[in-house]
């Protein structure tokens, strides 16, 4: 196979980026101990939608549009860390608040399925910055240009990556003892976790 090579260097990239802390891995780890498992779940594979279409963007060259629209990138750049920061407070103000009574505040099962999906997936698309590094890793790794399945490919193994990445993570944080961890440091684990949004958030707005 002559891409082989090309394709186990990408993967490998991607792996390591995929694994280390950010947006994505703390919201899906609170949703999966404040909430549940499959609350967990659903936020991964709300990040993995917006995945899909940042490597679908990235490989099509939509990048390279994006950097000559400075107003665009300021836009979604705003979007996003004002939505981190909106994840952030609430988490804060939500910190003396009994896991019972926010169980009890968030509806049916359809609704929190679709709440947790949508928090996954504005977590990730509101991230510009995830095009730039999609651009920028195919432009190194890939050849000029590479066949139409080949391209297919790649988004699939990234996508399905990151969905199983998540979901894994959402399964370890939703283990009985630390979600009973979680109910004994409620308020100060809210308070960090809510500390982190809005600190994510302002970096992002203040990134170039």
């Amino acid at each position: 196979m002559p891409y082989l090579p090309q394709l186990l260097t990408l993967i490998g990239v991607w792996i390591i980026a995929l694994i280390s802390p950010g947006p994505d891995f703390i919201v899906t780890m609170r949703y999966s101990i404040a909430h549940s498992r499959r609350d967990g779940v659903f936020v991964a594979l709300g990040i993995a939608t917006g995945t899909t279409i940042w490597v679908t963007a990235g490989i099509i060259g939509l990048g390279v549009l994006l950097t000559q629209l400075s107003w665009l990138v300021f836009i979604m750049r705003t979007v996003g860390a004002l939505y981190l920061a909106y994840l952030g407070i609430k988490a804060i103000l939500n910190a003396h608040h009994p896991m019972q009574t926010l169980m009890e505040g968030v509806g049916s099962l359809s609704s929190r399925r679709m709440s947790s999906w949508r928090v996954g997936f504005l977590t990730n698309i509101s991230n510009p910055k995830a095009l730039a590094f999609f651009v920028s890793i195919f432009v190194t790794l890939l050849p000029a240009h590479p066949p139409f399945w080949f391209q297919v490919t790649i988004i699939m193994i990234m996508v399905v990556t990151v969905a199983t990445w998540f979901c894994i993570v959402a399964c370890l944080f939703s283990l009985e003892p630390i979600t009973r961890m979680y109910r004994r440091a409620k308020k100060w684990l809210d308070y960090l976790t809510g500390g982190l949004f809005v600190a994510l958030g302002v970096r992002l707005a203040l990134s170039k």
